[in-house]
């Protein structure tokens, strides 16, 4: 089959894409690169025009009196340049209702144009979207990134990429791709109870995850545990940091002698890895339940993760908790707690570390996930 991948957002399509061509397809991805991690595409609708000094100060101030965002605008002018290169594919992925991130009634016209000049469409609920934001609204008590939202409503600005789903422009967008999508799948499972009233849900299918027998990282503790925080400035009260902050100038003094704290802010994914690479221990985000690619990526190389780990996860996967990732939380002294024991006991960090791989192997492994996704594909 002949396969467009439209979006990315956090390496799930490019690790897709890998996993698809290994099994025989005609894989095609376009994306922006998603800001500061600067993902690959073949076919690039990155902005670059803010590049220029000039230009960024003229971006800036049109945002700041009129609200005109002009990334918008040149990511849907590069894909409206590049149509004629997006037709008769077999399949087209939609990594989330906004793939093109331009403008919500440019979004729609060229999506539409998409789906007349295509086959089947898929929708993958990856990140925010209406579905999940609206479900989070109606179900305040359970952990979601809104959250920190619903506690303080002084953090609205923080929020707005995610309280943009919710207006009246990318309704209509989010129920025009509903009436022409063919099929949606979760990507996990904080994006499976919004979707279950939906007819076209067909479930969820893991993020896939490139690894294989020899990636687990060999990383003794031979002096200090490293301990690894990778701020993403963007989802920073999405994510819970602040916990993770305040836990480790704890952590820090507790044990000035045995940790050694690493910590970066934005940036780029293959710079994110060679930090992760060197540590022990991953600090991810506590309102999920949960992994994001982040910990997923961690898990591969046999690191422990606080992350979502919830009930509904564990009783998917049976597994028992803290066997692989520890479940992170918005309660500082929990999560003191759980680094000291890791700390005083460190032999539970090589053993947290090999199920976690083990794991990803089991669940994520890139090819078998594909397949998953090739079998929905023939299924519609």
């Amino acid at each position: 089959m002949r396969i467009l991948l439209l979006g990315e957002y956090s390496r799930l399509h490019n690790s897709l894409k890998v996993g698809l061509k290994a099994i025989g397809h005609e894989v095609t991805l376009v994306g922006d690169g998603d800001g500061f991690k600067n993902f690959p595409s073949d076919i690039s609708i990155r902005p670059t025009l803010v590049n220029n000094t000039l230009i960024r100060y003229i971006k800036l101030g049109l945002y700041k009196f009129l609200k005109l965002d002009i990334s918008k605008l040149e990511r849907g002018i590069r894909f409206h340049f590049q149509l004629h290169r997006l037709k008769n594919y077999d399949v087209v992925q939609l990594i989330n209702e906004r793939p093109i991130k331009t403008y919500a009634f440019w979004e729609r016209f060229l999506l539409k144009k998409i789906f007349n000049h295509n086959h089947k469409i898929v929708l993958v609920s990856c990140g925010a979207d209406y579905s999940n934001i609206a479900y989070a609204f109606n179900h305040k008590e359970e952990l979601s990134l809104l959250t920190p939202f619903f506690e303080n409503p002084k953090l609205k600005s923080h929020f707005n990429f995610a309280l943009e789903y919710q207006k009246k422009s990318h309704k209509k967008t989010h129920e025009f791709i509903l009436k022409n999508v063919n099929a949606i799948v979760a990507s996990d499972f904080d994006y499976v109870a919004p979707l279950t009233k939906i007819p076209k849900f067909k479930g969820l299918i893991p993020n896939p995850i490139i690894t294989n027998n020899t990636q687990i990282q060999d990383n003794p503790i031979a002096d200090k545990i490293r301990i690894f925080l990778g701020i993403n400035r963007g989802n920073y009260y999405a994510k819970g940091i602040c916990f993770f902050e305040e836990a480790l100038h704890t952590i820090n003094k507790k044990y000035t002698s045995k940790v050694e704290i690493i910590k970066t802010e934005n940036v780029p994914f293959k710079e994110y890895i060679s930090y992760l690479q060197s540590s022990h221990i991953i600090l991810d985000q506590v309102y999920a339940k949960d992994q994001g690619y982040n910990a997923l990526e961690s898990m591969a190389r046999g690191k422990v993760v606080f992350t979502g780990a919830n009930s509904d996860f564990l009783s998917h996967f049976n597994l028992k908790k803290d066997e692989v990732c520890i479940e992170a939380r918005p309660d500082v002294t929990y999560l003191i707690k759980k680094l000291s024991y890791l700390i005083d006991n460190p032999e539970r960090i090589a053993e947290i570390g090999n199920n976690a791989h083990k794991f990803i192997q089991k669940e994520h492994q890139y090819i078998e996930i594909a397949k998953k996704y090739n079998k929905l594909y023939n299924s519609i």
